[in-house]
């Protein structure tokens, strides 16, 4: 799974509403801080390399286990 830059924000908002987590749980799964999931949600900021490595191997994780259903080809 790879992720559109231009994407984000709604990736970001429904991988959070398929699992159920606020944005500091995501935040702490990724160990990032919940700043950085809120900037990211509104479009403010893009993550780093390693940042966006850690969001698409957690969505993948989680895609894997049953739990995340993402639609568009990004699995």
């Amino acid at each position: 799974m790879t992720i559109d830059n231009q994407d984000l924000p709604a990736l970001v908002k429904e991988v959070r509403r398929q699992l159920s987590l606020s944005q500091e749980d995501l935040a702490r799964e990724l160990g990032i801080s919940f700043a950085t999931v809120n900037r990211w949600e509104n479009g403010q900021v893009k993550p780093s390399k390693l940042a966006k490595a850690q969001f698409d191997s957690f969505c993948a994780k989680m895609v894997r286990q049953g739990k995340l259903k993402l639609s568009g080809g990004k699995k």
